[in-house]
């Protein structure tokens, strides 16, 4: 069971009111509810704060993280698009009624829920302001405290504000492009990991910086997106190459429609067979010519192939069972 809480707020009393959280909200709900062929993934509960009559107090988004933290799912995600505040090294997550920050939800009272639970995986996510702050303990200064099995993504380091854009905030337009594949591995699985280093890669030095704080022996996917080649496929790098540097000899019965003259070697519906996957695995960066610069030369002129970096520890992973 994977369960997640989604949180958006734009109505603030007595602060100023933001205008893109809860969109923030209703896209990370939509690509979180289910992977990308339609199956169901996190059961979401979604909430959000577009006026009075819709205002989340600071007891019910504190009753919502409890009951999300409070069973052992398999992963419990807690996203949040709002106000934040910083306050000496204490931050807290500002709901509709608060007006002077230090009444909003203590991010260590999140912590603490998070860091008690006995779900396998307990994610929190943050956009909002100074939320780099979350998981440090003033006694520590910027160092942190997580329980095993605890990972931690926010827009802003604690001295940054979370900048919006067309209506979106910046960290959370690139988190749902990462869910939405952006950040997939060749197996199509998303992780916290592969998540960070898209946005981190995305922002510059000079915008605000995302943190990632984490605790986990393994990374847990949170999301299946269609891959680029299918796993049958990729499985054959083993086939093709018995050692990690191993070189595949290719001749012209491997191209399915050589030029004339074609030295009189005629297309081997096996060989081409084989060629269609290489190239696959070619364009994924897996697999390289040697002594030409594409795989159909490579093959007319009887050269070789052979395994990337990449493809070698895709190779590794066949070999040790672990794909």
């Amino acid at each position: 069971m994977k369960k997640a809480l989604v949180v958006g707020i734009n109505f603030y009393e007595h602060l100023n009111k933001l205008h893109g959280c809860v969109n923030d909200a209703y896209k990370v709900n939509q690509v979180l509810e289910r992977h990308m062929n339609g199956e169901l993934n996190f059961d979401v509960r979604h909430v959000t704060a577009v006026d009075a009559e819709s205002a989340i107090s600071r007891k019910q988004l504190k009753e919502d993280v409890k009951k999300l933290f409070e069973d052992d799912s398999q992963i419990a995600l807690f996203y949040f698009a709002g106000h934040g505040y910083i306050e000496d090294s204490a931050g807290y997550l500002l709901t509709s009624e608060c007006a002077d920050g230090d009444d909003g939800l203590p991010l260590q009272d999140i912590l603490d829920m998070a860091n008690a639970s006995k779900a396998k995986n307990k994610i929190i996510i943050l956009d909002s302001c100074h939320s780099g702050v979350a998981g440090n303990q003033k006694s520590l200064g910027d160092k942190a405290i997580l329980t095993e099995g605890m990972t931690i993504l926010t827009a802003s380091t604690k001295d940054q504000y979370a900048e919006e854009s067309d209506g979106s905030g910046v960290f959370t337009s690139l988190l749902v492009d990462a869910l939405n594949g952006g950040a997939a591995n060749l197996l199509g699985d998303i992780t916290p990991g592969s998540i960070y280093a898209h946005i981190d890669q995305s922002l510059s030095l000079w915008e605000q910086r995302p943190v990632f704080k984490t605790n986990v022996k393994a990374f847990t996917s949170l999301r299946k997106v269609s891959p680029p080649i299918q796993l049958s496929e990729l499985r054959q790098l083993t086939e093709f190459f018995a050692t990690a540097n191993t070189e595949f000899s290719l001749d012209p019965s491997f191209e399915p429609q050589p030029p004339a003259p074609n030295h009189g070697i005629k297309p081997n519906p096996e060989n081409t067979r084989k060629f269609s996957v290489l190239q696959k695995l070619n364009r994924l960066n897996l697999v390289r010519p040697v002594g030409e610069e594409h795989m159909y030369f490579a093959a007319m002129n009887s050269k070789s192939c052979k395994l990337t970096v990449l493809g070698e520890h895709y190779w590794n992973l066949v070999v040790n069972k672990r794909i």
